[in-house]
């Protein structure tokens, strides 16, 4: 094998498909990169068998031929290779990288032991990649990082006729976002539940691709997702196992609301929140033209605040989470938003609190994102 390529193409090219490798992988093989020249293209690849990444670039190939070497190690190198064309050959067992007057020796890891990294030969949907990559940021704050259920620990697709819907819950708060699918299969529904470190990585990668393809595969023999955007790929098998029907828990309608503007409460929040215990909670009085935020923390600390609000319906007091509830303010992603109350069955009990974006204090505000706050009544 033997091939020249352009060195910021071959360091973006390395860089992604490294970037999901396990920090510590089962098998030594399995912390391998890939690298496969034929033709005009080069392709390097990376999996553990559960994730893996794939991409494909242009290079001059003198020598057809593939190798494995330690995807961390090529990585940093990559990166760190002067500005200039990258020659890479595999002489006996090692990998010869050459870049201007910097050369490197790896040692090469035997191929043929290597797993077959998944391929994917249909496509189920596609959806925006700006779209998508802010959903999956709305979303996956949600997500659990408790791996004691491992359901929870992942994000939910759900595609129902034009529409796919992100959802994650860690028991204290539930996100959802739903976006256009453009529907590429038999226009059936599909269910899958990933991993949210993948969703996540997924989202940030392909921001900027146009489009990301989309692909589900529950067949029996496999159960895995695919994305696509241009020349990557990423797989991930799925969680197994049940989600919760968090679903039940959004109020079908509310008529009782706040709205404010985001930047506003966001910064009230953090200042209050400064004199409060990690796991204390803020105090919202809502009131017609204003929200007062008080705190009381430790050594008789205390702090109060108010922030403009239009408030619809009956004054309001309950008391929330600062950072969960910076978290779904953060994510609406919006000048204005609209904290909705629900009732429960005790009067006297506020229940879950419904974030949602606002374009502006009279105007509707957008369901396409929700996120439902309150510890002690979430999934019980």
């Amino acid at each position: 094998m033997r091939f020249t390529v352009n060195r910021d193409v071959f360091s973006d090219a390395v860089s992604f498909a490294v970037k999901l490798l396990p920090q510590r992988p089962t098998q030594p093989l399995l912390s391998g990169a890939l690298i496969e020249a034929d033709g005009d293209r080069l392709t390097v690849s990376s999996f553990d068998y559960e994730v893996s990444a794939r991409t494909s670039i242009d290079a001059i190939v003198a020598e057809a031929g593939r190798a494995l070497v330690s995807g961390r190690l090529l990585g940093e190198i990559a990166q760190r290779l002067p500005h200039s064309d990258v020659e890479v050959s595999l002489l006996e067992s090692r990998v010869e990288v050459r870049c201007g007057s910097a050369s490197f020796s790896l040692p090469a890891m035997p191929v043929e032991e290597y797993p077959q990294v998944p391929t994917i030969d249909s496509v189920s949907g596609s959806v925006p990649a700006d779209a998508f990559s802010d959903a999956v940021a709305q979303v996956s704050l949600a997500a659990s990082k408790d791996d004691v259920t491992p359901v929870i620990t992942g994000v939910q697709f759900q595609v129902l006729e034009n529409s796919l819907t992100l959802t994650a819950t860690d028991r204290y708060r539930v996100a959802t976002r739903s976006i256009n699918w453009q529907d590429r299969g038999a226009g059936e529904s599909l269910t899958a539940l990933v991993p949210s470190k993948i969703v996540t990585e997924v989202g940030k990668t392909f921001s900027g691709d146009g489009e990301v393809q989309v692909t589900i595969v529950n067949d029996g023999e496999r159960e895995l997702i695919a994305f696509t955007g241009g020349t990557k790929t990423v797989t991930s098998l799925l969680i197994k196992g049940n989600y919760p029907p968090v679903g039940r828990l959004f109020p079908e309608s509310v008529d009782n609301y706040a709205v404010m503007n985001t930047a506003e409460l966001v910064e009230a929040v953090g200042r209050v929140g400064l004199v409060l215990e990690r796991e204390a909670a803020l105090r919202f009085s809502f009131s017609e033209g204003l929200v007062m935020l008080e705190a009381a923390g430790t050594e008789s600390a205390q702090a109060v605040e108010t922030v403009d609000a239009h408030l619809v319906g009956d004054d309001m007091v309950v008391s929330l989470k600062p950072q969960f509830l910076l978290d779904g303010l953060r994510a609406t992603h919006s000048e204005f938003a609209r904290i909705a109350f629900t009732r429960t069955d005790n009067p006297g009990k506020p229940g879950p609190v419904l974030i949602t974006s606002q374009r502006s204090k009279e105007d509707a505000d957008d369901e396409s994102f929700r996120y439902l706050l309150q510890p002690n009544l979430l999934l019980r």
